[in-house]
């Protein structure tokens, strides 16, 4: 008996020790994932904007020079914010992500205030028919860009507490339906269909990811598109926008113009290219070549293969992104980042869209690449947040003890 018992506990160290070494081999595990993911996140991120960069100095100089005398304008613009954005990036990055649950309500309430500035006329400034930018010194902010994150992080928020919840749909609806209405239409206002679309969609697909029943979602699916395609005819020239995208050679100098261009210039590009900085159809007959129609000017200069570069830079930071959503630690950090990703996905869809004419044109910028200084930062802060929330898997408890996990 005596040998028994001088025996046991060092059978119970040993076990200990096994344990112990397998919990430190996972989260040496976790913490090597974490590292290639987002050295896959940072790598495209800074491969588009760098890019980016160089196609807004393309695509912008014969129209900078046209207004301001000089081919460097908007490169020198956006070059600027480029520093911002990368500023933002790192102290998003830095900032543990769990916080943003305490700033939720801080940072949607500044972003409604902004958005009500945008649509008074002694402050907001008006381009293209549209409102939707504040002049602050040198610079113009886009608050409408701010409301992407401030939308993301209170659904994120919303959701995470009231997980245990979520087949309750009047808890859920309140206050996440009239805070996303309220905003939504903020914007619409300005007025701005496509961010609307986008910040819709980024709340839709967050309620998919946190597991609201499928009837829920249907119904309020086709109650949204109802209310879109009212939007969509209640206005002269959305309406004119979209019947031009179902019949885009019917008025091919008005209406179809800008989408026929923008065709002529990525069937001009061929495989390769014409070469970059030589593109005609930036020479004034692609309307918005750096901004929303930048990705046209990069087919006709770069070619086919310079547009599926791209293409893959934006689906290793997609790719990225979902995986730091998978892995995330707790509820609220997957709900996050599934958000962003969720934003991103729609951005980029709807650009790309409507510049092939493969769905109607919004006017949404191509995240990182267009020309637009709150919407680059804006993304750069959020691939911080991407980067942050990778890297909770190696500060986090082991796997069985997660924080927020539903039962």
């Amino acid at each position: 008996m005596a040998r028994t018992e001088a025996w046991m506990p060092a059978r119970t160290r040993h076990l200990r020790l096994v344990a112990s070494a397998g919990r430190a081999e996972s989260r040496a595990h976790a913490e090597a994932a974490s590292r290639r993911v987002v050295a896959l996140l940072i790598g495209s991120t800074v491969f588009l904007t760098g890019g980016g960069l160089i196609m807004v100095l393309s695509a912008s100089s014969i129209s900078a020079y046209a207004q301001y005398g000089s081919s460097f304008v908007f490169f020198e613009r956006q070059a600027a914010y480029a520093v911002v954005g990368a500023l933002a990036l790192l102290l998003t990055s830095r900032m543990r992500y769990e916080i943003w649950q305490r700033l939720a309500i801080p940072l949607l309430s500044l972003t409604v205030a902004l958005l009500a500035l945008v649509l008074h006329p002694s402050s907001g400034i008006e381009a293209y028919g549209a409102s939707r930018w504040i002049a602050l010194g040198p610079i113009t902010i886009q608050p409408s860009e701010m409301a992407k994150l401030a939308l993301i992080v209170f659904a994120a928020t919303v959701l995470a507490r009231k997980w245990n919840r979520l087949d309750e749909v009047a808890h859920v609806a309140l206050p996440l339906v009239p805070v996303t209405a309220l905003v939504a239409c903020m914007v619409m206002i300005q007025p701005d269909l496509g961010t609307t679309l986008i910040l819709t969609g980024c709340v839709f697909l967050l309620l998919f990811v946190a597991g609201v029943r499928l009837r829920y979602l249907v119904v309020s699916a086709a109650v949204s598109g109802a209310v879109g395609l009212a939007l969509i005819f209640s206005e002269g020239y959305r309406r004119t926008r979209f019947l031009s995208f179902l019949h885009p050679s019917a008025d091919p100098l008005g209406a179809g113009y800008q989408l026929k261009q923008s065709l002529i210039a990525l069937g001009s590009g061929g495989w390769f290219g014409v070469g970059l900085g030589a593109s005609r159809q930036k020479w004034m007959y692609v309307p918005n070549a750096h901004t929303d129609f930048i990705f046209s000017i990069l087919g006709e200069e770069l070619g086919l293969v310079g547009e599926l570069v791209v293409l893959l830079a934006f689906s290793v930071l997609l790719y990225s992104g979902i995986r730091i959503a998978v892995r995330a630690p707790d509820v609220f950090g997957r709900l996050l980042a599934a958000g962003i990703v969720s934003w991103f996905g729609l951005q980029i869809l709807l650009n790309l869209g409507g510049v092939t004419g493969l769905l109607p044109i919004t006017g949404v910028p191509l995240p990182m690449l267009s020309y637009g200084g709150s919407s680059l930062v804006a993304s750069l802060a959020a691939v911080g947040i991407l980067v942050n929330v990778a890297r909770g898997p190696a500060r986090a408890a082991p796997p069985g003890r997660r924080r927020g996990s539903r039962a």
